[in-house]
């Protein structure tokens, strides 16, 4: 693995790359409030052994990215697909397959959209159709937003307590699999431990922008998958059916029994669909 901190559209964008940089290039985008860390390094290992170039990254706000005081809102969705383009620009990378997880996969659908020549794929996890109608899909589980309204309360100074809050989080976000208490925690120990300040993360409930790009998915042309849990407490798995047919052309993979996660059941099935996608 390596390590840079970039100049990314005049803010620090921290990356860690995985593989052989003249291998087709997968760019892994996490979703909101979500640090880099969530992408196993043991999943982007095994994605690179498949002969892919792997690089992921801390969105602003994150890891060890810039930041800004917590409750500010300081950049648009399409701030965040320009800092994904910056990312390839930086790597001298022309063209890239595009894998998100929630947020991030609609950031990818923006960047299909806006950057056509700089997408060859888009794999989307757990996500929605970027437009209008997800408003008449199925809510986020109210358990969800009940956990997050304790986070006022949580003394970030409290190493402990801070770990807890992000790692028992991803409880309400499991679907019937079991849940990965070990590995969550591991993670989310990682993630407290390079954070440059973990309130931050927080300013993703302001997040607006990109109305340009609402229902533009009918514009995709780059092959896409869809995989999306069909536990997922988040985005119920009709926000997956949607977005599969609002991209031409797009593949459904369900996860059977997955919440809203990148469970390790699921790994293989996972890096299956990215490789498949991006040949």
């Amino acid at each position: 693995m390596k390590q840079q901190l970039l100049q990314v559209n005049q803010v620090d964008i921290y990356t860690e790359s995985f593989g052989n940089p003249k291998d087709p290039a997968v760019l892994l985008i996490m979703g909101a409030m979500s640090s880099l860390d969530w992408w196993d390094e043991e999943f982007c290992q095994q994605l690179a052994e498949q002969g892919r170039y792997v690089i992921r990254y801390d969105h602003r706000d994150l890891g060890k990215s810039t930041f800004y005081k917590p409750g500010t809102s300081n950049y648009t969705i399409t701030d965040l697909a320009d800092d994904a383009i910056g990312i390839l620009d930086a790597y001298s990378i022309e063209k890239a397959h595009i894998t998100g997880m929630s947020l991030g996969g609609m950031i990818g659908q923006i960047m299909a959209v806006k950057y056509p020549e700089r997408v060859l794929s888009l794999t989307i996890i757990a996500s929605s159709v970027f437009g209008m109608e997800q408003e008449k899909l199925p809510q986020m589980d109210q358990s969800i937003l009940d956990y997050h309204a304790k986070s006022a309360s949580i003394d970030w100074s409290d190493r402990e307590a801070s770990i807890s809050y992000l790692a028992e989080g991803w409880k309400t976000l499991s679907g019937s699999k079991p849940f990965e208490k070990e590995r969550m925690y591991r993670l989310a120990e990682r993630e407290f431990s390079r954070s440059r300040q973990i309130q931050s993360r927080f300013n993703y409930v302001l997040l607006g922008g990109g109305e340009e790009y609402l229902d533009r998915m009918g514009e995709i042309r780059v092959p896409a998958i869809i995989i999306h849990g069909t536990h997922d407490p988040a985005l119920k798995f009709e926000h997956g059916l949607a977005l599969a047919k609002a991209i031409p052309h797009a593949e459904l993979v369900s996860l059977e029994g997955t919440g809203h996660e990148i469970h390790s059941e699921d790994w293989e099935r996972i890096i299956e669909s990215i490789i498949k996608i991006s040949h």
